[in-house]
């Protein structure tokens, strides 16, 4: 019988059973204004010429944006729980905001490395896992649907923020443009910070019997996960998963204008596409993970990858369409990592501590990042062609099955 603290239980007014529904709109805005790094390459061309610097120098305030988000998440996981979600939003909020506010008076692209690198990208690694963790708490009953569909705000940010960039500074110039967005991420984040609260303790919705009561009480969840074989299996998968899909992201412009030969118009705004799918993935492969065991789904990202390299390895001059599904994969599947990932630790590991272990399995990200980045920067130097980072990529993507296959299971003993 549910306790009446549970029937009382209201979100904005209304009853916690529908109330909880608009909690993912409103992850969803915090991660849109988070998402916004991935729109660097709009600032890249104004600040070059500002700064009168080179490519790679523009580059240098996403890429440390990247690094500092990747390794300020898992720090941010293990203080969620005892600063509580309001705190650590309105906490990473003031730094995303700050960020930007400072980057639009930055002197030189040293000072914006930190201003914005740092400084931002502490912010969105505080703030990520927020509405992962609020979503997760309040729909038990369908965690990777709940997720899934709150990251689509971080996927889709580059299609909203993006062209919203680019008029801004069209309008008022580079500078204006960083501090406006600074200014309105600041007040949508803190304004969002104050409904995002978790439900009271062990809440379930009405109709669906908490874990306590049901018949899955004698699962064991792993006292310490950096003791089992399946943080270990979720945690290479991740890695792979991450690597091949950020590595086509990387190069998606500069591979369809070097072997397909398209304009470079066409190339660029391909990649509009190419993000539409990385949305779209991310609530589809939560609601798989909800349906299917982890590692028939890990699986089925995983031979996507490979029909996507078998593609490009072949590919040729003027096939465009062939280009177009090879990267609109790479992107599916990348957005679907980040579903598959955190859905997984929550059905894997014990959910109480959920902010902490998706804090640790996401260092994954931070590393296929780091790999993927450097290793098709490498390959194109060495052979002269990006047909050549395909190869490695397919190799991962077998090596990604036979992971999934043997080490990406539930273990039921304790430890």
């Amino acid at each position: 019988m549910i306790h009446s603290k549970f029937k009382e239980a209201e979100i904005f007014g209304l009853p916690a059973n529908r109330g909880r529904w608009l909690l993912i709109p409103l992850g969803m805005t915090v991660l849109l204004c988070l998402g916004s790094v991935y729109s660097w390459s709009i600032f890249r061309k104004p600040l070059e010429g500002e700064f009168h610097i080179g490519a790679t120098e523009s580059l240098l305030p996403y890429t440390i944006a990247l690094v500092f988000y990747a390794v300020l998440m898992p720090i941010a996981g293990f203080y969620i729980p005892r600063l509580g979600t309001r705190i650590m939003t309105t906490i990473g909020g003031i730094f995303v905001g700050l960020g930007y506010i400072l980057s639009s008076f930055a002197p030189n692209i040293e000072t914006m490395t930190f201003t914005y690198g740092v400084i931002a990208g502490t912010g969105v690694g505080i703030t990520y896992g927020v509405p992962m963790v609020v979503v997760a708490q309040w729909f038990p009953e369908q965690k990777g649907l709940a997720v899934g569909l709150t990251i689509i705000g971080f996927g889709l940010s580059p299609l909203v923020t993006a062209p919203l960039a680019n008029s801004l500074i069209d309008a008022y110039t580079v500078r204006p443009t960083l501090r406006i967005l600074g200014i309105v991420f600041t007040l949508l984040i803190l304004g969002t910070a104050i409904a995002l609260k978790l439900p009271p303790k062990d809440w379930h919705p009405r109709g669906h019997l908490s874990p306590q009561s049901s018949s899955t009480s004698t699962l064991v969840y792993p006292a310490n996960p950096l003791k089992s074989r399946s943080f270990y299996g979720l945690w290479i998968c991740y890695t792979i998963g991450t690597l091949v899909g950020l590595s086509a992201i990387g190069i998606s412009s500069s591979v369809g204008e070097e072997i397909i030969d398209i304009e470079p118009g066409l190339a660029a705004s391909s990649v509009s596409l190419f993000a539409l799918f990385n949305g779209i993935s991310r609530p589809l492969f939560g609601w798989l993970s909800d349906r299917f065991k982890p590692h028939y789904v890990a699986i089925a990202s995983y031979t996507l990858i490979l029909i996507a390299c078998v593609l490009m390895i072949n590919a040729r001059q003027g096939q465009v369409a062939t280009y177009l599904v090879a990267f609109c994969l790479f992107w599916f599947c990348l957005g679907g990592w980040l579903a598959i990932a955190p859905t997984t630790t929550l059905r894997f590991f014990n959910p109480d501590r959920y902010a902490q272990n998706y804090g640790i399995v996401f260092t994954a990200y931070g590393v296929g990042a780091l790999l993927g980045t450097l290793t098709t920067g490498i390959i194109r130097d060495w052979f002269g062609s990006y047909t050549y980072t395909f190869y490695p990529m397919a190799m991962l993507a077998i090596i990604g099955i036979l992971v999934a296959s043997m080490m990406l299971k539930r273990e039921r003993s304790p430890y």
